[in-house]
């Protein structure tokens, strides 16, 4: 089973990005599922229902979110009846919509959980917990789990993929919006990297429009970040799974730069 994970989406940059790229990437790659972290879709912040029908149009399978996940009020209007949507599971009881679901694509079947950390983002339950209850479920029924662990610190994210070593076919970090070069499979088998990166705009930080972002560090003042506009980079990862027992065999990170091919 081949997955393709692409990292955050962030503004219309963005989803241009992921429009132009993705016919490419499924021609090299092959993926059966294809799978996109949302939360910075619209504007920078959160999805819309548009926007996520767009995403599926062009064969995206599944779409998970993070901390932005209600940045956008449109999304109570349709989170709970999209089941390719997941927000973060250790979010209260009683939030709208669901933390996993399954998809399906090319045949094949591909359980995804979303998780958010708790350093340097606001309190939230416990994710660790809320994977092994999560996780140990799922895999009674699915070999191939994908869990997005959309967190701040390094240290967390690895903490997790070592704790679902064996048990999730795949952690990947998402929030960051910068690559990390520590793509590995470790050694019970769970393909990992700390953080996929971001699609979106590369002349700004972050996605966001420099100016103001260097506005804030130099005087501390309030000041609305906006998406940058211009040209786009790219960043996923390629997974190839064992289908007898949902293991990595292969993982692959994806560098990708409006007017010129990087891969590794």
């Amino acid at each position: 089973m081949n997955v393709l994970f692409i990292g955050d989406i962030v503004g219309s940059v963005g989803r241009k990005a992921l429009r132009e790229n993705l016919p490419s990437l499924k021609s090299k790659y092959n993926p059966h599922v294809i799978i996109v972290n949302g939360e910075n879709a619209a504007s920078g912040r959160g999805i819309t229902p548009a926007i996520a029908r767009e995403f599926f149009d062009w064969g995206v399978h599944g779409i998970t979110m993070g901390n932005h996940t209600w940045d956008n009020k449109e999304i109570f209007d349709f989170i709970d009846d999209e089941p390719r949507i997941i927000r973060p599971a250790n979010f209260p009881p009683g939030t709208p919509g669901r933390g996993h679901t399954v998809v399906k694509g090319g045949g094949k079947e591909l359980a995804i959980v979303n998780l958010q950390g708790r350093t340097f983002l606001p309190a939230i339950d416990d994710p660790f917990r809320a994977a092994d209850e999560i996780v140990d479920e799922l895999r009674k029924k699915h070999k191939h789990i994908l869990v997005d662990f959309h967190a701040e610190a390094t240290s967390e994210k690895i903490a997790m993929g070592w704790h679902l070593d064996g048990r999730a076919s795949i952690v990947v970090g998402t929030h960051t919006h910068v690559q990390s070069n520590d793509d590995t499979i470790l050694p019970q088998g769970t393909a990992y990297q700390t953080d996929a990166g971001m699609v979106g705009p590369y002349e700004g930080v972050l996605g966001m429009q420099k100016e103001a972002v260097l506005q804030k560090f130099q005087t501390q003042l309030p000041v609305r970040f906006q998406v940058d506009m211009g040209k786009w980079h790219f960043h996923a990862i390629s997974v190839e799974l064992n289908d007898n027992d949902g293991k990595a065999r292969k993982i692959q990170k994806i560098r990708l730069k409006e007017d010129e091919w990087r891969m590794d």
